[in-house]
């Protein structure tokens, strides 16, 4: 995993200097701190069925693969480039960790309903407009005790509506325990336990 996490870390280093990762795309990785805030609470769960809402490149998807082979769980992870996802897909099979992951290509509004719950922990990390529409379809989805992480609510991705519309539904729903950690571009931390 090391050896990969590298390449990831040269690749976003070069991006910031301008120089694109593949066919013209951004990176758009969570950072090395919000990767391994995630691997630790994945990991901690028994064997999680994890949901990835925004592979891109696959470098959170190795953080949560990583997590996933550490206790017996699988990873589900959605992108609507198939550039981005086959080269994740390329990415995390020279990691030795491809068959931990199960990537999914299209609108996630469109593939989500069609996903069979339920899930342990959630990554939310794709187009901010869709946090909310895709929390409100993950919701029914969620195991009791599962865990949701939100990715860029301080800064980062748009004019920071979406993030602020997901926070407030996030927060009203009974059940819902929710936490803004200064983690990276601010990690929206939420545990859902149902009465």
């Amino acid at each position: 995993m090391q050896r990969a996490l590298e390449g990831y870390h040269a690749r976003i280093a070069a991006e910031r200097e301008g120089v694109p990762v593949i066919e013209g795309h951004r990176h758009m990785a969570i950072g090395p701190e919000t990767g391994q805030l995630v691997n630790l609470l994945a990991r901690a769960l028994p064997r999680p069925r994890i949901l990835e809402l925004g592979t891109s490149f696959g470098y959170s998807t190795l953080w949560l693969a990583d997590a996933a082979r550490a206790a017996g769980g699988h990873v589900t992870t959605l992108e609507l480039e198939s550039a981005k996802s086959a080269h994740a897909e390329e990415q995390l099979g020279a990691a030795g960790l491809a068959d931990r992951v199960t990537f999914l290509v299209g609108d996630a509004l469109q593939i989500l309903p069609g996903l069979a719950g339920p899930f342990d922990f959630v990554l939310i990390d794709h187009w901010k407009d869709l946090y909310l529409p895709s929390f409100e379809i993950v919701l029914p989805k969620l195991a009791p005790g599962a865990i949701l992480a939100a990715d860029n609510m301080i800064r980062g991705g748009g004019d920071g509506a979406g993030q602020a519309a997901y926070a407030a539904a996030v927060r009203a729903t009974p059940g819902m325990s929710s936490v803004l950690l200064p983690v990276g571009t601010g990690v929206e931390l939420s545990r859902y336990l149902p009465g």
